[in-house]
């Protein structure tokens, strides 16, 4: 016999077993709780009170007025996601038999190519200048980044002992708490270094993070990514830059060396390949802008 759950309470505690038995971050948490609102206001409004009481086409009408509110369709993807969470935990918990969501599919929308700095726009953003305390540290970031092909809240909770100098190796903590060991470039290796015989100027005793503000604390990724925009403006680099650009070039660029699509994903943590197929559209560009520049018959002429 299926169990009567109100939908209000079997939300609060699928928010409470994803942030303490799944251990997703706050972040995460934040995602999941927006996107599982609009369930819970659709339900409102239509009188849905239980979870059994959700059926197939109350989700399609609910994802139809989404779409009318104008979400995009990454958007409802996403929300469709969390949905798909929400009720497969639902069912786990008996709270309903049948899966509302079965079979119904979201939009498909274009796939944005991330934006990336070629080689030389990389260096020229990475060559800081300066042996004080704000230069060296933020030149260890960016070379940090580039050099590991890090995420921004992969950067922000690194700490002193997550660098091995002997092996030149990077102990990272990614999404889903996955550990993965990453290479380090002589350049970055060289950097952190540099920054570390200055970090003692503002640590305080008991903070362990790698990268810190002068006030002796963990530097956050809002400050990262201000940093990195003023940074990126002071080194003539004619794009916006924010840390994530530094992982999507590092991303292009390895695969345009090397071609190997599975160690650039293992190297940037996916746990999916279809994530890391994005960079072969880029390393594509790049080959099809060589091609238009270095072809003698590339252009075609203009018909009279």
């Amino acid at each position: 016999m299926v169990k009567d759950c109100p939908i209000d309470k079997a939300i609060v505690q699928f928010l409470r077993h994803i942030a303490v038995e799944k251990q997703l971050s706050a972040h995460t948490g934040a995602a999941y709780r927006r996107d599982l609102n609009n369930l819970l206001q659709y339900c409102k409004t239509h009188s849905l009170g239980a979870t059994r009481a959700i059926q197939p086409h109350h989700m399609r009408h609910c994802l139809s007025q989404l779409h009318r509110k104008g979400l995009s369709a990454r958007s409802l993807q996403r929300w469709l996601s969390a949905c798909r969470s929400f009720f497969s935990f639902s069912l786990h918990r008996e709270w309903m038999t049948k899966d509302p969501l079965a079979g119904i599919q979201g939009p498909k929308g274009e796939r944005h190519l991330p934006a990336t700095l070629d080689v030389d726009q990389a260096a020229q953003l990475i060559e800081l200048k300066g042996d004080g305390f704000i230069s060296r540290r933020d030149r260890a970031m960016l070379e940090l980044m580039y050099s590991c092909g890090l995420r921004l809240s992969e950067m922000v909770h690194l700490d002193l002992a997550a660098i091995d100098f002997a092996a030149a190796e990077l102990r990272v903590t990614g999404k889903g708490k996955k550990m993965r060991i990453l290479p380090i470039g002589g350049f970055a290796l060289d950097a952190v270094k540099a920054w570390l015989r200055v970090r003692a100027e503002c640590r305080q005793a008991d903070e362990y993070a790698l990268f810190i503000s002068q006030r002796g604390t963990r530097l956050q990724a809002r400050a990262i990514q201000k940093r990195f925009a003023k940074i990126g403006i002071s080194q003539g680099v004619d794009t916006p830059v924010h840390p994530h650009m530094l992982r999507h070039s590092f991303a292009s660029h390895m695969l345009e060396s090397s071609g190997d699509l599975r160690a650039v994903q293992e190297l940037l943590g996916h746990a999916n390949i279809s994530t890391t197929q994005i960079y072969t559209h880029l390393d594509f560009q790049h080959l099809a802008k060589i091609y238009d520049s270095a072809h003698p018959r590339a252009h075609r002429k203009n018909k009279p």
